[in-house]
């Protein structure tokens, strides 16, 4: 069994760090790089970086950015935002990443997906989600979650795997910033469809919402972001108390 990953998720906006709440009202919660050392040092397993304005302003995200990360951290992380093209993983890849998350692009040209997966292996593409509940049932959202797609979730979901997809990032934009907890029904959803590894996104609030949705779902990775950033969890914190209840995590 895959040991359970906690990995901050640091969404950038002009070359800082925010976080809002589902998608709106964002603000700043500090410098990436500093941030993301901090976190290596607090023991997270992996770190996600998304640009989430890039799509919606038709640009390429932070090659500079990559390139003193991978300076500055010694763990995995994925980058994602504004990347359409395998030429555009190829330069994020040679710039120091580990990995790369595609999604409005994805959901606009699906064969992107099995040109970087044939180009560069499976494990270095994780599609990224939003899903939202629309009059009952759950669809695709793309830019930044701003254009909901005709897309059911659960059929995107085994679209993308078939495709060569390694990993899925989904995020529930109606529990996003909530603090609440994670959407448990549509992980369970996704994990019943799903053989890949999943990373749950959005609603996380307290050390307990990382012990349901380990113990609840089949997903590999917990991510979260506005309590790490602000201090609420310390991630080795975090750690100790999932040891306790007896989950099985990366040390």
């Amino acid at each position: 069994m895959l040991k359970k990953r906690i990995i901050p998720c640091l969404d950038i906006k002009d070359g800082k760090t925010v976080k809002g709440i589902q998608f709106e009202d964002l603000r700043i919660a500090g410098d990436p790089v500093e941030l993301a050392k901090k976190y290596v040092k607090d023991g997270a397993d992996e770190l996600v970086f998304l640009d989430i304005t890039a799509t919606l302003e038709g640009r390429k995200t932070l090659i500079e950015l990559v390139e003193k990360l991978s300076l500055e951290i010694n763990i995995p992380f994925t980058i994602g935002g504004g990347i359409t093209s395998v030429q555009d993983v190829e330069a994020l890849l040679k710039a120091g990443a580990d990995k790369v998350s595609i999604n409005s692009a994805a959901v606009r040209r699906p064969e992107l997906v099995r040109e970087i997966a044939q180009q560069f292996g499976n494990q270095c593409v994780v599609v990224a989600i939003d899903t939202k509940q629309f009059e009952g049932e759950d669809f695709v959202f793309i830019n930044g979650g701003k254009i909901k797609t005709e897309l059911k979730t659960l059929d995107w979901v085994k679209t993308v795997a078939d495709l060569g997809a390694g990993e899925i990032l989904l995020t529930s934009m109606d529990f996003d910033g909530t603090k609440n907890g994670f959407d448990i029904r549509m992980l369970q959803n996704v994990s019943a469809v799903c053989h890949l590894p999943i990373i749950a996104s959005g609603g996380a609030g307290e050390m307990e919402d990382f012990t349901e949705v380990f113990t609840k779902t089949k997903v590999t990775g917990a991510l979260a972001a506005s309590i790490f950033h602000f201090n609420e969890i310390k991630i080795s914190d975090l750690k100790d108390n999932l040891k306790q209840n007896k989950i099985s995590i990366r040390r």
